[in-house]
């Protein structure tokens, strides 16, 4: 076992991950039952935040689906094409690809509008070769498909503006 999965595998991270996932895991189920429904989830050491207009029974028997499928090998359930790995990845090799660009040559301002679409070039180059990298840190970082004895112990409703927001108590 390396570092990178000793850190990775340390307690208090691996229930971030595991909460993210079944974060992730709870949304794609909503979303396969309500597939106009729009979610946002946050996730952290003692659970997660799910925020969007769904019922609490909708949302109960949700995550309650969503263990038993990750618990059952459903691994994939745990990734979420909106997670913000995904755009943090994207938006890195594009700042990146852009840096580059920038990097050599005069300071001065016609230098750099001559360099811009060079620099919008690379960055959509960039974003576009750093899609399947999102999912992948996902899988193998952000979260993780493999709840242990993760438990749901409470949930509980309030109000964020308009929107409803739940919080999603776990243990294990």
């Amino acid at each position: 076992m390396g570092l990178l999965d000793v850190f990775l595998n340390s307690p208090a991270l691996l229930r971030v991950r595991r909460n993210h996932g079944l974060e992730h895991a709870t949304i794609n189920v909503l979303t396969e039952q309500f597939p106009n429904l729009h979610l946002a989830g946050h996730s952290d050491m003692a659970g997660f935040w799910i925020i969007g207009n769904v019922s609490t029974e909708s949302l109960a028997d949700a995550v309650e689906q969503a263990l038993n499928r990750l618990q059952s090998g459903e691994r994939d359930l745990a990734i979420h094409p909106n997670c913000g790995t995904n755009f943090v990845t994207a938006g890195a090799a594009a700042g990146l690809a852009a840096w580059l660009v920038m990097l050599p040559g005069g300071r001065g301002l016609r230098n750099k509008i001559e360099r811009l679409p060079m620099v919008v070039m690379l960055a959509t180059l960039a974003i576009m070769i750093a899609q399947p990298f999102g999912p992948l840190l996902q899988a193998r970082v952000t979260t993780s498909g493999e709840p242990g004895n993760l438990q749901v112990t409470q949930i509980s409703a309030g109000q964020q503006g308009r929107l409803q927001a739940y919080r999603v108590i776990t243990q294990g």
